[in-house]
């Protein structure tokens, strides 16, 4: 038997953001700043603190001995081999060594200090219990100012960055709105216009987009300007070109020049259509219609052998007009690069073009269609299916293109908005 491989968890998207990671990376040098200081500061007073009462039991040892020797009675803090005297600084002293220690005497921290005397081990004890309360009240204090020092700090990093992050958040925001179509879109930092003012990364990321979208703007429009201008240029000759060959005599050529002629000037027609939809000032004539029979009627004018099923019908509010160039436009494509039968399946709000051909190129999947772009071989000029998106995009449609996901073949939907009427949905009486 296979085992399948477990998936790893998902972590949630808010991980992925800059805030986040700037808050965990702040966060955690910051606390390696703090815990990097509190020792040292921890080791630097303890230190200094357990020298100080070192010496101190040191001194009060060398009194403490000159008593000895001189035979006069012991202080109540020395002794002779004094009970609770460390085991090791019991063996010092037995070597003939003098030394310190610090340990725990009825609760209370001791510093010790011993020295030989006679073969015993003459000490000294000082109470260490105030030194090491202010060892524990500076850890105390370090650790407390270490949590507000992380807090703001974390904090006033978080706004530094949220100030960046929702430049950068508009600065993508342009994009999109720059991708969706939107070529006015602009993310005009005030930084980029004042030159007094020094750039940072996002000012020179938001300067050069807006730099990207004047170009591509000017590049666009001009493109488009020469496409109206070429097709406008063209309709007085070509006016003139088919009366002229309405007077030539019938025969074969005066066929081919008929037929050149108005291919030229569909050609012509479907460049002003397309000026049109890019300068997007197109009106929509909006209304309610049954699907089916708009398709069928759109599919009839096509005067294609094409085959129409209803699954289901539905109201939709949309622009006849368009819609039904939008669907000659898919029928006639599937027609001249497909294969028979065509079918056109309404179900519901969405209706699907599909033939049995070898399906869509790549590149049309991969980035929808484009003008003056067919496959090796293939007719026509790629404008068909464009303004058949330009037409879908108008009326508020949405258009796929896909393969067939049986039998092969290239398929296209168009989704269009469901008109609902509420009346209908009201129970009788």
């Amino acid at each position: 038997m296979s085992r399948r491989r477990a998936r790893r968890p998902r972590a949630p998207a808010w991980t992925a953001t800059l805030t986040w990671k700037a808050a965990l990376f702040i966060g955690v040098m910051c606390c390696a700043l703090a815990a990097l200081l509190g020792t040292l500061v921890h080791v630097s007073v303890t230190g200094q603190t357990v020298r100080d009462a070192r010496e101190k039991a040191l001194s009060r040892l060398t009194d403490v001995t000159r008593l000895y020797e001189a035979g006069e009675p012991l202080p109540p803090f020395a002794g002779l081999d004094p009970e609770g005297l460390p085991e090791p600084l019991r063996r010092l002293a037995g070597r003939g060594e003098r030394g310190t220690m610090v340990a725990d005497r009825g609760g209370r921290s001791t510093m010790w200090a011993a020295g030989p005397a006679d073969g015993h081990a003459l000490a000294v004890r000082l109470d260490h219990s105030l030194g090491a309360g202010a060892i524990d009240a500076l850890d105390r204090s370090i650790v407390g100012s270490s949590i507000l020092a992380i807090a703001a700090t974390l904090a006033v990093g978080l706004v530094a960055v949220t100030r960046v992050t929702r430049r950068l958040h508009a600065t993508a925001q342009v994009a999109r709105r720059i991708t969706a179509g939107d070529l006015d879109a602009r993310v005009d930092d005030p930084r980029t216009k004042d030159p007094r003012r020094p750039e940072d990364e996002v000012a020179a990321v938001a300067g050069a987009l807006d730099t990207m979208a004047s170009s591509l703007q000017r590049k666009l429009q001009s493109e488009q300007r020469f496409t109206a201008d070429v097709a406008h240029e063209l309709r007085t000759p070509l006016t003139g070109l088919s009366a002229a060959a309405e007077l030539l005599p019938e025969g074969r050529p005066a066929e081919l020049v008929r037929d050149r002629v108005r291919a030229m000037r569909g050609l012509t027609e479907d460049l002003l259509e397309i000026s049109r939809l890019d300068a997007r000032n197109e009106t929509v004539d909006l209304a309610v219609h049954d699907l089916g029979p708009l398709v069928e009627r759109a599919v009839r004018a096509s005067g294609t052998e094409t085959e129409v099923r209803i699954v289901r019908d539905a109201a939709v509010e949309t622009d006849r007009r368009r819609l039904e160039r939008v669907l000659g436009n898919l029928v006639a494509n599937a027609h001249r690069h497909g294969r028979p039968p065509v079918v056109v399946t309404v179900d519901g709000p969405t209706v699907a073009v599909r033939d049995h051909g070898p399906g869509y190129p790549a590149y049309l999947l991969a980035s929808g269609p484009q003008r003056f772009r067919t496959e090796s071989g293939g007719k026509g000029h790629g404008l068909g299916l464009t303004i058949a998106v330009g037409q879908a995009e108008v009326i508020g449609a949405e258009l796929a293109f896909g393969g067939a996901a049986e039998g092969g073949g290239a398929e296209a939907r168009i989704r269009l908005p469901e008109y609902v009427r509420f009346g209908d949905e009201l129970p009788e009486g």
